[in-house]
């Protein structure tokens, strides 16, 4: 009995070390997670606290957290601007083109890179990884060339076709697609399912966490760019927003409108942070899975 006790008591006394090792360390990891936290959110705070304040009085304080008068007129201003409406409009058009995009030609390139076997597969996924290691700076050159050679200066649709089939889509769908049972498909195909047929309806559902995250990262590389619509919009019938507020906050004698850019900053982040509330749980799911192989 007393050699079956003695490992017995050595297991409650490992256990008992870790519960009081943990009830150490819960409060320190937990005090961690709300300073991260309060640092993440202490800039969205600080604009939001701006876009209520009139210029006069961010000019005096520009570091008060609080407002001393809270006000609206920032906000009415900007949606009385010439041409807000217009450049709002474009930026949901491009931001629709390029997650349809992304959805589209990285769910088929990601399932074809992890299901299908053909001819300079591991080459194609290469050249991904490479297209992921390579800045923008370097080829922006080379887009505007070829953008202006298709025709497509000055067009939403110049604007929105470099960012519809990203690389970091095209991986994490791959890297999503590993982690679906082979035997799955198998088992369609030897019931008469063609690829298209297994890719719609097997594997599309199947993904949808994946679609998910590349819907979240895809709307906000489009919603959030400046570069490239700067570049490519060669007057303000094709500005998106970023490059729209930006234009339209300069103020007589080239003084920043510094509260109209900040009440533009909040419009520019309510969808984003409205998409991302409604796709949390399954961008979660997607940035888990890419990680299962």
């Amino acid at each position: 009995m007393t050699t079956i006790a003695a490992p017995r008591n050595a297991e409650l006394a490992e256990e008992r070390t870790r519960v009081r090792r943990w009830s150490v360390a819960r409060p320190l990891l937990y005090g961690a997670l709300v300073l991260c936290a309060l640092l993440t959110v202490l800039p969205f705070v600080w604009v939001l606290s701006g876009s209520l304040r009139g210029l006069d009085e961010i000019r005096s304080d520009p570091g008060a957290w609080l407002p001393h008068h809270v006000t609206l007129d920032n906000f009415v201003r900007l949606f009385q601007t010439e041409g807000f409406g217009r450049f709002l409009v474009n930026s949901i058009v491009v931001a629709v083109i390029v997650v349809a995009g992304n959805i589209v030609a990285a769910s088929a390139a990601g399932y074809a890179l992890a299901k299908l076997d053909f001819a300079g597969k591991r080459i194609a996924f290469g050249a991904v990884m490479a297209a992921m290691m390579v800045p923008f700076t370097t080829v922006f050159v080379t887009q505007f060339v070829i953008t202006v050679d298709m025709g497509l200066a000055d067009t939403l649709t110049g604007i929105a076709l470099p960012g519809a089939a990203l690389p970091l889509s095209v991986f994490i769908m791959r890297q999503y697609a590993l982690s679906i049972p082979d035997e799955l498909l198998e088992a369609a195909r030897i019931d008469g399912a063609g690829e298209f047929r297994i890719f719609f309806r097997i594997f599309l559902p199947l993904a949808g966490p994946a679609v998910a995250t590349i819907t979240i990262m895809s709307f906000l590389f489009s919603w959030n760019n400046f570069i490239w619509p700067l570049i490519v919009a060669q007057s303000t019938s094709s500005y998106t927003l970023p490059v729209g507020l930006a234009a339209t906050s300069q103020a007589a004698a080239h003084v920043t409108d510094y509260g109209l850019m900040l009440a533009g900053a909040i419009v520019v982040m309510l969808p984003v942070l409205v998409l991302f509330l409604f796709l949390q749980r399954y961008f979660v799911q997607g940035v888990a899975g890419t990680g299962m192989r």
